[in-house]
């Protein structure tokens, strides 16, 4: 269905083989859906829509946020195409969907929610960074929390547990550099030395 106005709709027509303005004829509700006679505006042929909800079902997905993961079941139409990529919102948070398995175990990058055995989903709307923090000779690992977009650049000053650190340099995870900036989503681990 395209648009709706007065009794018109927008339908694929069989007789034509394409999509048409029909008028409704009739309208019969059966359960918590709906039966459309209509007719054509282009060929006249009439035909029956026969108009559902769709069937709720839950997804067992994996979450993955950070180093920390939870299974939890997650609700959609079982008729919704769910593809690998995907985005949506849960708890709060917004999730990727890194993997989907059919019900026999295969690995496929889209499927019905219905015929999902189960899903895995990473955290999205956050990133946790590592951090190196050097002071003199002495270096600590801690983190920070930040969007995904945070823009770092080595050389410039940032703030961390009350004491203001030097980016040195930004690990992406395929080398480290001194210079430049990242944003935060492509970075593995930034180095900081004590101002």
């Amino acid at each position: 269905m395209a648009s709706e106005a007065e009794g018109r709709v927008d339908l694929f027509c069989p007789s034509c083989s394409s999509e048409m303005e029909h008028v409704t004829l009739r309208e019969k509700e059966i359960g918590e859906g709906v039966d459309l006679l209509v007719r054509c505006s282009g060929c006249k042929h009439v035909h029956t829509i026969i108009l559902r909800p769709p069937k709720p079902v839950k997804i067992g997905m994996t979450l993955s946020d950070g180093r920390s993961s939870s299974f939890e079941s997650i609700d959609s139409d079982d008729d919704e195409e769910i593809c690998v990529g995907d985005t949506f919102e849960h708890g709060g948070s917004e999730w990727t969907i890194t993997r989907l398995e059919e019900e026999d175990g295969r690995s496929v990058k889209r499927i019905d929610a219905g015929s999902i055995r189960r899903g895995w989903a990473i955290r999205v709307d956050r990133v946790i960074i590592p951090l190196t923090m050097t002071d003199g000779e002495v270096s600590r690992s801690s983190s920070m929390e930040c969007s995904p977009d945070t823009i770092f650049s080595c050389g410039t000053y940032i703030e961390v547990e009350g004491s203001t650190w030097t980016i040195r340099a930004i690990h992406t995870g395929k080398g480290r550099t001194l210079r430049g900036r990242r944003a935060a989503a492509d970075i593995r681990r930034i180095y900081l030395h004590a101002e």
